[in-house]
């Protein structure tokens, strides 16, 4: 597996994100939510496993709330303002933006994301489904 992962690390770009972009990311570190915060402490983990996770991470412009670079997955963390016409379209279009960037996006609702066993199992499983393709 690490060797797959080296592998992916070699294969990603890596384009410098702006000092505006970076500016954005440790800004919204700093006031991330509870549910952020305990969603961090759980995706940490995953660094033990060989997939270190960037929180407020920008990609393309954007910032996403959790990133795996090597496997440009960005993880969301959607609350119930998603669910909104308006917010919808708005994700639809930061996600459209992100995949021509090669990214992959994973949408995982606050319900999700409050237990920390159902947070690690759901983006386990998209590892596990992103190293098969």
């Amino acid at each position: 597996m690490r060797a797959e992962l080296s592998q992916l690390k070699r294969s990603a770009p890596n384009p410098m994100p702006t000092s505006k972009n970076i500016s954005r990311a440790r800004q919204l570190r700093q006031t991330a939510n509870t549910l952020e915060q305990k969603a961090w402490q759980t995706l940490r983990l995953l660094r033990k496993e060989g997939y270190p996770v960037r929180r407020q991470h920008p990609v393309a412009g954007l910032t996403v709330d959790f990133a795996i670079r090597a496997l440009k997955l960005a993880i969301e963390i959607d609350g119930s303002i998603h669910e909104l016409e308006h917010v919808k379209q708005n994700d639809a279009a930061r996600d459209q933006r992100l995949a021509a960037e090669g990214w992959r996006i994973l949408r995982i609702d606050t319900e999700t994301a409050k237990s920390p066993d159902h947070l690690l199992t759901v983006v386990r499983d998209e590892i596990e489904r992103l190293q098969k393709e």
